[in-house]
This record gives structure tokens, sequence and C-alpha cells, in this order.
């Protein structure tokens, strides 16, 4: 068992002379910078009084603010709130604009980390407005507006505020902040695909790092940089940076960097065909994170290993990976982790649509009959569902399920799907069973949709005589029945081993013979649903959009604001960030 020591900061000697609100501030901030934060919060304290007792608004705005910021880092949010208010009136008050601007700065930072995007917003425009003349906090501010585009998915006005903060620090000659600059310019252009212009910024942002001795800010850039290697399909040279960066964050043992080149390892080993090597490293990068406590990294890594199961047949253990991926998105905090946490979770959602397509697809190669059954049969449904006004979450249970509808046929012999005459009573029996062979092969898997419903009653009737529990009217899901409908005007049309295809008024004429089967509601919808363009013709599904425009081996990054003085890049998992700054 460890015990934590709490030491007590230093009390002042009493024999010593007294010293001015000035030199207190000057030594809050050496202990603060020597991570010595309860003999910090101290001195900040007495430069406050003292700064008080004098009559020095400059000392005490800035003492206040300061403390403001360190009360923050110690879960004390409603306290920091109150000082920086106090910092920001008092600056007011003596008609100090700058010092004003940096109180406001610092709120809209503590706005961002409780996700109060618009107050956060203001919050830094009017710091912008009223200390702008200041080209340091300019661009801390222009930072921080860019991160806010950056979590809020607006990667235009991103890319926009990073060059504008790039540009004050050079005017004020802050090669430090032109490092964290050049490495934030860098992951904005990778998420504009403007590759070439990403890798230039990464070299300036280390070439910079290495002059100044920034180690972990080299190992950062190396990190951000083999993300784009990964992109362009060079995967030596992502393999020889993340290695690099590696070695680098070995002398910090930071783990939330260290997350990220596992997991650009585990990607390039399984892009190359070392599974072996891919899996520990992925599984690496979870139980770093894990330890960390990055969920961000956590997600990131246990999808990219879902991915490699997928890869190398392993559906279900793939499927369970991906569930778990789903959850942590889903605790994915934007105050945390600073990233567009819907462009994360939807990225999510079009690999989880790419691993069970890829193996619905799989499931039916064995049939030529019934190949591409699944894929019209979810094309279908999702138009169905449309026409019924069902929602986005509805939308996709509905497109997932429609892929695994038929996955229990796994176990239904070769000989009886493909036999060319009518089925045995047993052999339609065998047939009958496959929709609880499907949900016994998924019994272990969890999904974030209730996909089983669809898998187990796609066969069920409105009137009762579908099987396999002979469910009636409305207790049958309507999921199901969306895509039992289509399942069955899907197998009419094609070609099967038993009979050619029906042509398409055919089969809506015994459809229409058998309306029984199917509410009035859905048997409506469905054919509205044939009379409306489908997504292949031109309205491609959001989802699938976003896996054609972005590899899933790639993530986007997140940044962190800057409300305080010592700038240093920090990469959570997924990209550099640079920590809170505030002088």
């Amino acid at each position: 068992m460890t015990v934590a020591l709490m030491i007590a900061p230093r009390q002042p000697d009493p024999r010593a002379p007294m010293r001015s609100a000035a030199e207190l501030l000057q030594e809050a901030r050496a202990q603060e910078g020597a991570a010595r934060i309860p003999d910090a919060i101290a001195c900040y304290e007495r430069a406050i009084a003292a700064a008080d007792r004098a009559g020095e608004p400059g000392v005490l705005a800035e003492a206040l603010r300061r403390l403001a910021v360190l009360r923050y880092q110690r879960s004390e949010p409603v306290v920091a709130r109150a000082l920086c208010r106090r910092s920001h009136s008092v600056a007011t008050e003596a008609r100090n604009d700058v010092l004003a601007a940096e109180a406001l700065n610092t709120l809209g930072v503590l706005d961002l980390k409780v996700c109060s995007l618009p107050d956060a917003r203001q919050n830094f425009l009017r710091a912008l407005e009223l200390g702008g003349q200041s080209r340091q906090l300019r661009a801390r501010v222009e930072q921080n507006l860019g991160i806010l585009a950056n979590i809020q998915g607006d990667f235009d006005e991103a890319l926009v505020r990073y060059r504008r903060s790039l540009e004050a620090y050079h005017a004020s000659n802050d090669e430090q902040g032109c490092a964290i600059a050049y490495n934030n310019l860098g992951m904005a252009s990778a998420d504009h695909r403007r590759f070439d212009e990403a890798e230039g910024y990464f070299r300036q942002s280390y070439e910079l790092a290495e002059r100044l001795g920034d180690a972990r800010l080299q190992g950062l850039c190396l990190v951000n940089h083999a993300e784009v290697h990964v992109a362009r399909g060079r995967y030596e040279d992502a393999r020889s940076n993340a290695e690099a960066a590696l070695a680098l964050f070995d002398r910090f043992d930071v783990r939330h960097d260290k997350t990220e080149a596992y997991r650009l390892l585990g990607v390039v080993y399984r892009e190359t065909g070392r599974s072996v090597l891919a899996e520990s490293r992925l599984q690496s990068a979870i139980e770093l994170a894990r330890n960390a406590g990055s969920l961000l990294g956590e997600a990131e890594a246990t999808r990219e290993l879902a991915l490699l199961y997928q890869m190398t047949g392993r559906n279900q253990e793939a499927l369970t990976l991906l569930h778990v991926a789903h959850r942590l998105f889903g605790r994915l905090d934007a105050r945390a982790d600073l990233v567009y946490v819907d462009g994360k979770r939807a990225e999510l959602e079009a690999t989880y649509l790419a691993v069970v397509r890829e193996w619905a697809q799989s499931i039916e190669s064995s049939d030529t009959y019934t190949f591409g059954h699944c894929e019209r049969v979810a094309r279908y449904s999702v138009a169905v569902a449309q026409a019924l006004g069902m929602d986005e979450h509805a939308q996709t249970t509905i497109r997932l399920g429609a892929y695994l509808h038929d996955v229990g046929k796994v176990k239904v012999p070769h000989e009886i799907l493909n036999k060319p005459g009518p089925l045995t009573r047993d052999e339609f029996e065998v047939v009958r069973m496959h929709p609880i062979w499907g949900i016994e092969l998924l019994a272990a898997v969890e999904f974030p949709w209730d996909l089983k419903a669809i898998i187990r009653w796609h066969h069920e009737k409105h009137d009762g005589t579908g099987y396999p529990d002979r469910l009636r009217g409305d207790e049958i899901p309507l999921s199901a029945q969306v895509v039992g409908i289509v399942d069955v005007y899907d197998a009419l049309t094609s070609t099967r081993s038993y009979r050619p295809a029906l042509s398409h008024a055919r089969a809506l004429a015994e459809m229409k013979r058998c309306r029984g089967w199917w509410s009035a509601a859905v048997y409506e919808a469905f054919l509205e649903s044939l009379a409306q363009p489908l997504a292949s013709e031109g309205r491609a599904p959001v989802k699938e959009a976003l896996l054609e425009r972005r590899s899933a081996s790639t993530s986007r990054p997140s940044r962190s604001p800057q409300a305080q003085g010592s700038r240093r890049s920090r990469r959570r998992a997924g990209g550099s960030t640079s920590t809170p700054h505030g002088s």
C-alpha cells in the first residue's frame, strides 16, 4: 500500500523583512514554475493581501487570476471563477485593459472546461477586443478560439485562428509559442487532408522544439507527423517516428503521449500484415490509456484493435470491442478531451457499419444467389424508416440490423440453402431456426443499438403466422417489421436456386395478396419508399460519406486551451495539445 504524504506549504519566517506585493507575486510564479503548488498558492494569497493593503491594482489583478488557475487545477471551480471575476473587476476599475483581457481569457478557458461554449466564445472575443494590442495575449486568445472552433467541428475557422496565433507569436519573438502554433497548424491542416502543409508545419515545430530543448514537444511532433504518414500509407516512416517519439516520452513517463505512439505502431503493424505485433502494441495502448484515465485514448485504441480482429476473421470479438469503444466515446466529454465529440462518434459508427457490412458480405459470399441481399435490404430498410419518420438512431439500428439479420444462416447446411427444388418439411424447419441461431451466435456480443430484435423477429408477421415466436401486431418491434417487409420484397425480386426473380409488379402483387403480414403504417411506408430515390442514387447516408472521407485508422487531434503562462504542447490521445496559459 502506498501512503500519500500531505506536505504543508512552508510558513513565512516572521523575522524576515516585509516584502512588497510585486516581490511576493514574483516568488509565487517561481514556486508555480517549480511545481510547488501549495507554496505557490500560499504565496499568491500573501501577494493578494499585500497588494490590497498597498493599493496596487495591477499586482492584485494578476495574483487573483493566477491563483484562480491553480484553484481550478485543484478542482475548486467555483472559487476559481470568483477569483477570476474579481481579477477582471479590479483590472477594469484600474482601466488596465490588458489585465482585464487576461482575466476574460482565463474565464473563457474555465467556460470551455465546463462545456459552456457560447460563454467561452464571448469571453475570448471580448478579451481580443480589449487586450488585442498585447501580442502575447492576442496569440493565446487566437489559439483558444481555434481550439473552440475545433471542438465545434468548424475546422476552417480553427485553421484561420491558428494562423493568426502564429503571426502574433512571431511578432512577439516567442519561439516556444511559435513551436506550439506550428504543431496546431499541422494538425488542422491534416484535418483538411492538406498533408504536404501539415508535414511542413510539423517539421518547423520539431526544429524549434529541438533548438529550445523541449524533448516532449519533439515527441509530440513526431507522433503527429506519424499520423500523417499513416494516412498517406508511408508505414515505415510512421513506425520510425512513433518509435523515436516513444524513446523521448520514456524520459517523462507520460502515459497519455505513449498511448498514441503505441496505437500508431499497432496501426502500422496491422496495415503491413504483422497481426501479432499489431495486437501487442494496441493492447499496450489500451492498458496505458486506462491507467492514465484517458477515455479518448482507450476508445481509439480499442477501435483499432476491433479493426484488427475484423481483418483476421474474429468478427464477434471485433463487434464486442466496437461496443466497448462506443461506450467510451459516449462518455467522452469535450470539456476534458477538447475534441469534436459528435465527429468522433460518427467515425466510430462508420467503423461499426464497415465491420458489420463486411461480415455480412463474407457470410453471403458462399451463396451466389443471395450475394448482395443484405446490402439491398439495408439500403431499402433505411428508406422505409425515413418514410416512417424514424430518427437517426433508429435508422442506424435498422441499417446494422439489416446487415446482420441472416447471420444465423451460417449454421444452415449449404445443400439446403441452395436446393434447386422445394424444401421438405424437415428442411424448412431447419431454415426456420436461423433467427434463433443468429441470436445464439451473438449471445456474448453487446451492441449500442437493439439489433438482436431484428435478427430474432424479422420473420414475424402482423397476423401472428410468422416465426420463431409467433408474435402478433405491435408485439413485433417496428425495426423488425421494417426489415421483414424489405426482406420479403428482395427475396421475391432476386433469383434464387428454386425459382427465377419476379418482376417489381409481380412482387408487389404477391405482397398485396399477403397484406395481413404487415401493419398498415409499415406497408404504406414501404410503398412510399419505393417511389423515393435511394441513398446510392445521390442521397448518401452521412456515416457512409464520412467513412469514404476519413480512414478509420486515423483520428482527429485534440488541443488544450491556454490560460496561464508556462506554454507546453500536450497531446492527449489523438492529437497534440497545449496546456492552459495565463501570463
